[in-house]
């Protein structure tokens, strides 16, 4: 909106000829959603208070999150309303790009939205059936996976592009439509069994937003994508901006969302993260090293694959408690201590991931 508007008045104020450069407009929604979260934080945590739209605890969680009860959630609309009106203010919306992560990470949140409001107003213990969860989630993948495939622009293709080799790009064809399903559902479920701590999974979210604006950025560039030997998306730059609003989103959230939170993201927080991440990296064609950038949502999720299959397999437990977060809070580690180590341990994979640019 105020891309479109200050950008047609060039010629009559120069100086806005500044908004045609994805870095300035990706700074702007960046402090755009970071203020939007800082001004409207405190007044969405109160009427979520208000509301009474507080956390349940688990009875067979740890013992110390019992304290937490009643802190209210769903403040993963805080971050929603940021990335979207910064999006939307700074964001070039001819782009299908954008629309296509735009209506994702809605769809996501709606999902997310069902559940809190099924477990948290209607208390019903298990909010959305897993089967009409997984459902939705798995419709919105197929219809982006769906839009690539049948899609003759070269903006848009379905060939995966393999770290460490320059000129290996397997074409998947059809098969990248179950592919697009598994990437972006899992990226969904994997942030939301990670967001357990307080600031646990915002964290993580932040620095991954902050390595695919870098990625967006170079893969939209034909210059720098020649020059780092990866696979060049016509108009995938704009996606920056987007990462940009979640960067900002996350940092404004963070400061409510950090220990001991006044306020946890919910469902409608981490599956709209989670979706808009998969779907950043399908649209930059950089799904392989988001397993690695996402490295410690992909850690979380497999501790609770391993910890169910060993169970039903041979009747024992291989953590005290999954997600792993949770193994450490009982082997006695204090919660800060393990969500700065995770942090710690996110950022490393970030960096190793982006490093692979130049390894190829």
């Amino acid at each position: 909106m105020l891309f479109h508007l200050l950008f047609s008045l060039r010629d009559v104020f120069p100086a806005f000829r500044v908004f045609r450069y994805i870095t300035f407009r990706t700074f702007s929604a960046t402090l755009t959603a970071l203020i939007i979260s800082f001004a409207l934080g405190p007044w969405l945590i109160d009427r979520l208070r208000q509301y009474k739209v507080g956390q349940n605890i688990r009875e067979e969680g740890p013992k110390t999150h019992f304290q937490k009860a009643g802190t209210p959630t769903m403040g993963g609309l805080l971050i929603l309303i940021a990335v979207f009106v910064s999006t939307v203010l700074w964001a070039d919306f001819r782009n299908e790009h954008i629309w296509i992560v735009t209506l994702s990470t809605a769809g996501f949140g709606i999902i997310g939205f069902i559940d809190d409001y099924l477990k948290l107003v209607k208390k019903r213990s298990l909010g959305l059936r897993g089967t009409y969860k997984l459902t939705g989630q798995i419709l919105i993948s197929f219809l982006i996976g769906l839009y690539i495939y049948l899609n003759d622009d070269a903006a848009f293709m379905t060939i995966l592009s393999i770290p460490f080799f320059k000129e290996l790009y397997p074409n998947l064809q059809i098969f990248y439509i179950p592919f697009v399903i598994f990437v972006i559902t899992a990226t969904s479920n994997a942030v939301n069994l990670t967001d357990g701590l307080d600031g646990l999974a915002i964290g993580p979210s932040i620095v991954a937003a902050f390595s695919f604006a870098g990625l967006a950025y170079v893969s939209g560039n034909v210059v720098l994508a020649d020059y780092l030997n990866i696979a060049y998306i016509r108009g995938a730059g704009e996606l920056t901006i987007f990462c940009g609003s979640i960067l900002g989103a996350g940092l404004g959230f963070l400061w409510f969302n950090t220990f001991p939170a006044q306020v946890f993201m919910g469902d409608i927080g981490s599956l709209a993260l989670g979706g808009a991440l998969g779907t950043i990296a399908i649209l930059t064609k950089h799904e392989i090293l988001l397993g690695v950038i996402c490295g410690l949502f992909v850690i979380e999720a497999l501790s609770v694959i391993i910890q169910v299959v060993s169970f039903k397999l041979t009747g024992k437990r291989v953590f005290k408690m999954a997600p792993i977060h949770h193994h450490f809070e009982l082997k006695g580690w204090e919660e800060p201590k393990i969500i700065v180590r995770f942090w710690i341990i996110s950022i490393l994979l970030a960096l190793m991931s982006l490093a692979t640019l130049k390894i190829r």
